[in-house]
């Protein structure tokens, strides 16, 4: 392929269209360069430069007049400020200054150690002069591209006669058919014949980490600050496996966040580990809030152990392992330096799942807050499994498995028997490769400002939501409702000893002060009282949307407005929102972020509220909606649907009930994986919700929102957990009320009864 044609070159340049000698030069360089089909993109004053260099961060090569003028539209910015901007984005893009000889001295020192050389346009030929930017391109271009990425590239470009699989031969067998046909022109013939088996030996091993697949890999621990790091092309659900089943054992006790993924407990389940659980913080919202530092004291460990009726001994158990969510789905990361310096000792494993996490590495904002942070070998091996698809640039299911050594052994010929198992002996390199190119992609500066740049975005929108709020305020007559969305975040913000809103605290400060994101134990906005100081902080790329209906301290107020109406909304208009809860939402502002995506999400939010003030027929909001409940909803409009609704949840009340559910865990009746063993040889019985009470499940029961297990494989109902039941009870009954905004429950198997959509759970025979 010819990087060129991709690549071009920015030219920044005031005289490019002037009638004078150095103008003329400037466009016989780029006529030269576009009869080499060497694309080029003009800038006639510095502040357009910069602006072209961020739209095409790809550029190969830049020339830069040094003689710029500054003009005050611009800001007075020079080519020294162009050249500094640039350098702090790409520490090697080529750049070369457009200048004259005798002008050099008078060049800083720093200026001249941050570019590769200079053009003389006057006295050089433009051929010269172009082969010269061409030359630099190239070389440049040499080193974009990461080792599977460009092993796999060129074996495809050699266009070889395949006789192994897949069976489709490089798309070949797609051809033969209609539907083929149509599968190749969608997907193209790149992707098709990338799709390759591993007997190629010339792209190395994933199962044997040689190759190019190992010198990725050996980069990826590099950039991501790992002693060992391993692809993993079954998701972030696979490397929890993983982790697990090359540590634990039978009978083990491990420490598990109550918070935690489902492939977490299938990970228990497998390894026929007993679990203790470290019990996650909620607010009124049911956010998913942090484990309070005080579970990490070993002596509330050895309290849980003491009180765990499935451990025979406690005095003889030592934990194995302990799995730890962070982020969590909401957005709250720990100082893992400081639960690391809690469970010195007491664990030789440490497993953050960072499925949500994996850019913290790439700026200061997160530093001490994520696995991989620093060299501690007295303390616990640290595993990091991180969901590269999610938050990075990568193909869905590739994720990443980082280990940094510590007092827990890690023999790594051993540990590869567990990355096998989870592994398929054929492996779709599409995914390596993508992990290879995100690797590239947050290696060295450009990894801290893609991140800044999301970061950005965050505030940018977080702050225009506050705004838009006092200008409604503002706008609105005295004594009438006004209403708008609320961001969940802090208030006030403590800058340079003074306290300000949150609107008006300086962007730089937002991005550079992680106190600034800190929840305070002083301050009421999270809803977690009892915090350790510096302890948890909300991350700011993840912003949470509350809409009316629950006050300060939980109070359900008169007016609400259910999140799952909103988000219907946003999705009919072509916006998806990661999660939903009952009066809040979540949204992701990650690499791919644009200011476009969220100036558009903000003028959905003010359609809405025009719609509900209006209270638009539903008929309008919600075609598909009436047409397939025309009983239920026919006739009615926006606000009297979010009424009806709220009034439901209100009764309950929910903000209440999504607290108290959590509170109080179920008894632990037997081992997640002797439950499963029940459940596989059918040794149990389908029982409906409202009659949970004194049964043992055998299934994880997770309702969504707020997407926490109510109920464990293995555990039992009493007396003290009967909210639960209720709260599944009043799910069912919402179901039935409000057709088109069914739950989602895992775990949970919806029969219909009687005309009645009822839950029923799978429990261990009687």
């Amino acid at each position: 392929m010819d990087y060129l044609e991709e690549f071009p070159v920015l030219i920044i340049d005031d005289e490019l269209h002037s009638d004078t000698a150095e103008g003329r030069a400037s466009r016989e360089i780029v006529k030269e360069l576009k009869a080499e089909d060497f694309p080029v993109i003009e800038a006639l004053t510095a502040r357009d430069g910069v602006h072209a260099f961020l739209s095409h961060p790809h550029a190969s090569c830049i020339i830069i007049d040094w003689e710029l003028t500054p003009e005050p539209a611009d800001g007075m910015l020079t080519a020294r400020d162009v050249i500094t901007l640039i350098r702090e984005r790409n520490p090697k893009v080529p750049i070369f200054l457009n200048t004259e000889k005798l002008a050099i001295s008078a060049i800083p020192l720093g200026v001249i150690s941050r570019i590769d050389g200079y053009i003389w346009k006057l006295e050089d030929t433009p051929a010269f002069i172009a082969g010269h930017i061409k030359r630099a391109a190239k070389n440049y271009l040499a080193d974009v591209l990461p080792p599977f990425f460009q092993g796999l590239m060129d074996y495809v470009e050699e266009y070889k006669y395949s006789w192994h699989t897949p069976g489709h031969m490089g798309g070949v067998a797609f051809l033969k058919s209609a539907p083929g046909r149509i599968f190749y022109n969608f997907f193209g013939e790149n992707t098709l014949r990338a799709d390759l088996s591993v007997s190629v030996p010339e792209l190395g091993s994933l199962l044997k980490h040689s190759g190019v697949v190992g010198e990725a890999e050996r980069k990826a621990a590099e950039v991501f600050g790992a002693d060992r790091t391993y692809f993993v092309t079954g998701g972030t659900s696979a490397a929890n496996k993983i982790v697990w089943l090359a540590t634990v054992t039978p009978g083990d006790v491990v420490l598990v966040d109550r918070n935690c993924h489902k492939s977490v407990m299938h990970a228990i389940i497998m390894t026929g580990a007993v679990p203790v659980y470290l019990i996650p913080a909620r607010n009124e919202y049911g956010i998913i809030g942090p484990i309070h530092s005080r579970e990490f004291r070993p002596e509330v460990i050895r309290e849980k152990i003491r009180d765990c009726p499935l451990i025979e001994d406690p005095a003889l158990q030592t934990v194995r392992l302990a799995a730890i969510t962070n982020s969590t789905y909401d957005g709250i990361c720990y100082s893992a330096e400081r639960i690391e310096e809690q469970l010195r000792g007491v664990v030789p494993y440490l497993h953050f799942d960072e499925a949500w996490f994996g850019y913290a590495r790439f700026h200061p904002l997160y530093a001490g807050r994520f696995g991989m942070h620093t060299e501690d070998e007295v303390g616990p091996t640290v595993f990091a499994t991180q969901s590269t698809h999610k938050v990075l640039a990568a193909f869905s299911q590739g994720s990443m498995l980082h280990i940094r050594q510590g007092r827990g052994p890690v023999d790594h010929p051993r540990f590869n028997e567990a990355f096998m198992m989870f592994t398929s002996t054929s492996p779709q390199y599409t995914i390596i490769a993508s992990l290879d190119v995100a690797t590239k992609m947050m290696a060295g500066h450009s990894g801290k400002f893609l991140v800044e740049e999301s970061i950005e975005e965050a505030i940018v929108f977080r702050k225009k939501m506050v705004t838009v709020a006092e200008e409604i305020r503002a706008g609105s007559r005295s004594g009438e409702d006004y209403w708008w969305f609320t961001v969940w975040q802090p208030d006030c913000i403590l800058d340079l000893g003074e306290e300000r809103s949150f609107e008006e605290v300086d962007d730089r400060v937002l991005l550079d002060n992680a106190g600034c994101w800190l929840l305070d134990p002083h301050d009421a906005w999270h809803g977690f009282p009892g915090l350790e100081e510096g302890y948890a902080m909300l991350d700011p790329i993840k912003v949470t949307i509350l809409t009316p209906g629950i006050g300060p301290g939980g109070e359900m107020e008169d007016r609400g407005i259910p999140a799952a109406i909103v988000t219907k909304y946003l999705r009919k208009s072509g916006i998806v929102v990661e999660k939903t809860g009952y009066y809040s939402f979540l949204i992701l502002f990650t690499l791919g972020i644009t200011k476009g995506k969220s100036g558009t999400l903000l003028a959905e939010l003010f359609r809405f509220k025009a719609l509900y003030d209006g209270n638009s027929p539903l008929e309008e909001v919600f075609p598909d909606l009436v047409r397939e409940h025309p009983a239920r909803y026919a006739g009615r409009g926006l606000a009297d649907l979010c009424r009806e609704m709220h009034a439901y949840l209100r009764e309950r009340p929910i903000a209440d009930v999504v607290q108290r559910i959590c509170a109080t865990l179920p008894e632990p009746a037997m081992t997640p994986a002797e439950a499963y063993r029940h459940l596989v040889r059918g040794e149990v019985t389908p029982v409906p919700a409202d009659e949970l009470e004194g049964r043992t499940v055998a299934v994880m029961v997770v309702p969504y929102p707020p997407g926490i297990p109510v109920i464990m494989p293995g555990e039992r109902c009493g007396p003290a957990t009967r909210g639960i039941v209720d709260y599944l009870v009043s799910l069912q009954e919402f179901d039935i009320l409000f057709p088109g905004f069914e739950n989602e429950v895992h775990g949970v198997d919806v029969v219909a009864r009687d005309g009645r959509r009822v839950y029923y759970i799978y429990c261990v025979a009687e």
